[in-house]
């Protein structure tokens, strides 16, 4: 069914085609101000990129928050606390087809990433073809960017564990991504970030970035999945499983029921691509919330919120 209302979400086209979005708090839960990845949000992504694909095509997408307390700090967790499983289904279904209409865009993308990219909050970012950081000022805190799900006992449910392998040395990555460990930004692993740049430039950078991928005629049409898991990187990223694998072995405790499916995705992604790879995470998530270890942890996450 054709969309009838417009996207609530701030954007803008520059004079030379560049579309810019911006990520904000759901009117009805503010959260002081921070971006999360609820159904509201989600739809209004999509709402977006209908009312995009009705009008001219960009020359070039950037991602952009308007929270300054972060970028997306990730998934709404005690909204997906309260769906049953279909509804969980359906929830993470449309956020994977939300986020898919990026790579899609037949031109080149980038996220700027003012401050913390949490779970789906980097998810979402890797959608587009590169990631622009702002840098920490050496008195400023550094904010937090990564994957941190199975800390809570579950996984990834859009895609981080094939997009995050593609991007950083794959085996940081999926032994990162199966413990829940993130990084703070001045520490952030070689090839997360194209460029950092101070906040105040971010969005210039970010533009900049753009009309030079479109001088080089880099990306003229749409893809059929992000920068993920591919025949390109597939034996790096393989050689990266086995050593995330034997580096989990020797840890007492290890592979966790999440860090299991982790590795399940990342080996699905191998052998099937990222239509497989994602539906795999999508099963594990649904099922991870029910265990005793998820729910010991989810249940002390909320009594700290």
């Amino acid at each position: 069914m054709a969309t009838t209302t417009p996207s609530s979400l701030p954007a803008e086209r520059t004079s030379d085609g560049i579309v810019l979005l911006s990520l904000i708090p759901n009117p009805s839960k503010p959260r002081g101000g921070v971006v999360v990845l609820d159904a509201w949000l989600i739809d209004q992504i999509r709402r977006f990129f209908d009312d995009l694909a009705t009008g001219p095509a960009p020359t070039g997408f950037v991602l952009l928050s308007a929270s300054a307390r972060v970028f997306v700090a990730g998934a709404d967790l005690a909204e997906i606390d309260g769906l049953d499983d279909n509804g969980l289904d359906a929830y993470l279904k449309a956020g994977a087809d939300a986020f898919g209409r990026i790579s899609s865009l037949p031109c080149p993308s980038v996220a700027a990433i003012n401050s913390s990219a949490l779970g789906g909050g980097l998810e979402i970012a890797m959608h587009c073809d590169a990631l622009i950081g702002a840098a920490t000022a050496a008195t400023d805190k550094p904010y937090r960017i990564g994957l941190p799900e199975a800390g809570l006992g579950i996984c990834p449910g859009w895609g981080g564990t094939q997009m995050l392998p593609a991007r950083i040395d794959p085996a940081t990555a999926i032994r990162a991504t199966a413990i829940g460990e993130t990084w703070k930004s001045n520490e952030a692993p070689d090839g997360l970030f194209a460029q950092t740049v101070p906040v105040a430039d971010l969005r210039e950078a970010a533009l900049h970035w753009v009309r030079e991928r479109v001088r080089e005629h880099s990306r003229t049409e749409g893809l059929p999945h992000p920068v993920a898991i591919d025949a390109g990187s597939r034996e790096r990223v393989a050689s990266g499983l086995s050593a995330a694998r034997s580096t989990l072995s020797s840890v007492p405790g290890e592979p966790s029921p999440a860090a299991s499916a982790v590795l399940d995705a990342v080996e699905i992604g191998l052998r099937s691509g990222w239509t497989s790879a994602v539906d795999a995470e999508r099963r594990h998530l649904i099922r991870l919330r029910h265990t005793p270890e998820a729910r010991a942890k989810l249940e002390a996450f909320f009594a700290k919120a």
